[in-house]
C-alpha cells in the first residue's frame, strides 16, 4: 500500500535524477517496499509544488495554478489522477529500459500521445536577442498545462543518447531512476548522501557484527 504525505507543504522533492521526467518518476519514495512507500504527489497542489521546485514554474504562475484549483476542485483531483497514471507509466518504461529491455508499447504509446499534446503547445519566442522554443500557457485551462514540460524531457529522453545512462538505484528500498553521468558509468545510488551513505554504514554493520 503507497500511502500519501498530505499534510507537508513544505516538502522538498529530490532533484537527483538529472532529468525533469527521472525527477517526476521520483515523486515516491521507497519504492520497492509498498508497505513503507510514500507518494509525495497526494495532491494537486503537492504536483504544482514539483513544477515550482524543478522551475517548471515561477513561484507567481504557481500561486495561478493553486487559486485555479481551488475553484475547480474536481479538474485538479482529475488532472492529479492522469499525472500519477502517468508517471507510473514513465516510471515503468524507463525502468524497463535501464534494465536493457524495451519498453511495453502501452507505456510508449502513453508517452508519445502526452508528448503530442505538449508539442502543440511550444511557440518559437525571441528572448533577450535569441530565439528557443516557449510554451504557450493557454489561461482557459491551466491546470493541465503543468504537465507539457514533463512530457517533452521524457520524449526527449527516450529519442536522446542518454537514454543508455539511465540507471536504477542499487539501494534495497529505493529504486529511484537517475542518468549515471559519472566518469566511468559506475553511479550506484540516486544521492550518494543519501542512499550511498545508507548503504556504506549498513556495509559496515553487518561487517562489525559478524
Amino acid at each position: 500500500m503507497v500511502h500519501s504525505h498530505q499534510g507537508e507543504p513544505d516538502y522538498r522533492f529530490d532533484l537527483s535524477g538529472g532529468s525533469l521526467c527521472l525527477d517526476f518518476c521520483n515523486t515516491i519514495s521507497r519504492r520497492k517496499v509498498p508497505a513503507r512507500s510514500t507518494d509525495h504527489l497526494g495532491s494537486y497542489d503537492d504536483l504544482v509544488s514539483f513544477a515550482e521546485q524543478s522551475k517548471i514554474l515561477l513561484p507567481k504562475q504557481a500561486d495561478e495554478f493553486r487559486a485555479h484549483a481551488r475553484r475547480r476542485g474536481s479538474e485538479a483531483r482529475e488532472i492529479l489522477r492522469r499525472a500519477i497514471s502517468y508517471r507510473e507509466d514513465l516510471y515503468r518504461a524507463f525502468s524497463a529500459l535501464a534494465e536493457g529491455k524495451p519498453a511495453a508499447s502501452d507505456e510508449l504509446q502513453q508517452i508519445n500521445d502526452f508528448a503530442v499534446v505538449a508539442l502543440g503547445h511550444r511557440r518559437l519566442a525571441r528572448v533577450d536577442g535569441h530565439y528557443c522554443w516557449a510554451w504557450q500557457w493557454n489561461n482557459k485551462d491551466p491546470l493541465d498545462s503543468i504537465l507539457w514540460p514533463i512530457a517533452q524531457s521524457a520524449a526527449d529522453l527516450l529519442t536522446s543518447p542518454e537514454l543508455a545512462t539511465v540507471r536504477i538505484c542499487e539501494a534495497p528500498d529505493c529504486a529511484w531512476l537517475f542518468l549515471d553521468q559519472s566518469r566511468n558509468r559506475s553511479r550506484r545510488w540516486c544521492d550518494m548522501k543519501v542512499c550511498g551513505n545508507r548503504q556504506k554504514a549498513r556495509r559496515h554493520y553487518q561487517r562489525t557484527h559478524r
